[in-house]
């Protein structure tokens, strides 16, 4: 495959919020119109390039649609990412319709108990026949495993169900599964241990791996260099740690790649910008490969760009994360 390219969902599903007087007040709700891409001629060259999407959570997503639009026009999840994900946009005052060519998207799935869902979903593109039906031109793949935040809900149960979805066709890769120091919602060393846990289970199916690492640079940095074979796929997904963590990462794992999303535009968060520059005026340690090493991602319904309003997020997401 060549280089993965991304940009982000064509809308940003989220809570508009604004405080007044100390007290939270939940702003007028626009019409779901608004979601749609917007005719701008700045849009026209992304019809040529394939867009890849490594990382969103579908079913979240769809939930707050729906919960946003209780009489929505999509009443399924691949009707849903059918309508959003591959569309053309109407021609409109003189600018051309924009196609929106999302080629394909992984899932994620990272809950513990695992949701029940994923298996319906999975099914439903099965085969070329299926894929084409229910999903249009997009190619679905999920990958699962369970998150740090859920780490203590960690069981034998659990990890059956996972290793049950490993073996789906649709599968490819095991995560996102990490280490979270920030909010703490699992025990340290229930963290760690889980994590290691699952990756003997990647490893000895030959799965991909997808990391989710937050303020615990030497526990991750122990854990996946003891634990992981160096030629192995990785994928450091929505990257903002420190660029120390990231160079040390990429110049061990020549197939690992550093996971961006939204939370690069955010002022507060210097991290992911300097690993992007950094990357930039490297050289590849292979020529023939891409240089940049990086995967973009929307990890939908999060990491919204920094700095629009409401309507922007819906309508302008897709250009923003791609800049």
């Amino acid at each position: 495959m060549s280089p993965i390219m991304l940009r982000r969902f064509p809308f940003v599903i989220s809570r508009n919020v604004t405080i007044r007087m100390g007290k939270k007040s939940k702003a007028p709700k626009l019409p779901e119109t608004c979601l749609d891409v917007p005719q701008v001629t700045s849009l026209a060259g992304v019809e040529v390039t394939p867009i890849y999407d490594t990382h969103t959570h579908l079913h979240s997503t769809f939930e707050a649609y729906r919960e946003e639009y209780p009489e929505s026009r999509y009443t399924t999840i691949p009707e849903f990412v059918k309508g959003y994900y591959n569309r053309t946009t109407e021609q409109s005052e003189g600018l051309p319709a924009i196609h929106v060519p999302v080629k394909s998207l992984v899932d994620v799935w990272c809950e513990a108990p695992i949701r029940n869902e994923w298996r319906a979903l999975a099914d439903s593109a099965l085969t070329p026949e299926s894929r084409a039906e229910n999903w249009g031109d997009i190619e679905y793949h999920f990958v699962m495993g369970v998150h740090p935040h859920e780490a203590k809900n960690y069981d034998d149960e659990v990890e059956a169900e996972l290793l049950e979805a490993m073996k789906h066709p649709r599968n490819v890769g095991l995560g996102e599964i990490g280490l979270d120091y920030h909010y703490n919602n699992s025990p340290k060393e229930t963290q760690k241990d889980v994590l290691v846990r699952q990756i003997k289970h990647a490893v000895d199916l030959g799965k991909p791996l997808t990391i989710h690492t937050r303020e615990a640079d030497d526990d991750i940095w122990e854990i996946l260099s003891n634990n992981v074979p160096k030629d192995w796929k990785i994928h450091i997904h929505c990257f903002t740690d420190s660029p120390v963590l990231a160079k040390k990462l990429l110049d061990h794992f020549p197939n690992l790649y550093i996971g961006i999303t939204g939370v690069i535009t955010y002022s507060t968060n210097k991290n992911t910008a300097a690993v992007v520059r950094i990357l930039a005026t490297s050289p590849p340690v292979d020529p023939s490969r891409s240089p940049l090493r990086i995967l973009l991602e929307t990890d939908a319904p999060y990491m919204v760009p920094a700095n629009l309003t409401k309507h922007q997020q819906q309508t302008m997401g897709l250009k923003s994360n791609a800049r």
